[in-house]
């Protein structure tokens, strides 16, 4: 039995009244964020970024980074080791989120980084 379901036609259930009532509150939604001038919805370009590095340092207010180690040697990204050919990929999701310091040491090996700002 689904939520709302309301019974008829010879103990049938219907799902209509609550499935309305959903519809009217997503164009409520809708109308409410297209009505405010700021059109949190619609699309947003990104800036792209690729980067070779063999240092330390950190990232900061990305949407979304990879990185990999394409060195020969152990390297550690927020303090855990990324070993010679792994990769690890942080993504912030949708809606304007960003990801907190991405902090990296990649001495004596190369990290490939590739990055949405």
């Amino acid at each position: 039995m689904s939520i709302g379901n309301l019974k008829d036609y010879g103990n049938k259930g219907n799902n209509f009244p609550w499935q309305y009532k959903m519809l009217q509150g997503l164009d409520a939604l809708l109308t409410a964020f297209s009505s405010s001038g700021t059109s949190y919805l619609a699309p947003q370009s990104r800036t792209t970024q690729i980067a070779r590095v063999s240092n330390a340092g950190n990232y900061i207010g990305m949407y979304s980074i990879s990185i990999a180690n394409v060195g020969s040697a152990n390297g550690t990204v927020k303090g855990v080791t990324l070993k010679p050919g792994e990769t690890v990929s942080f993504d912030a999701g949708a809606l304007n989120n960003t990801l907190d310091a991405i902090d990296y040491v990649a001495t004596g090996t190369e990290f490939l980084i590739i990055q949405v700002v």
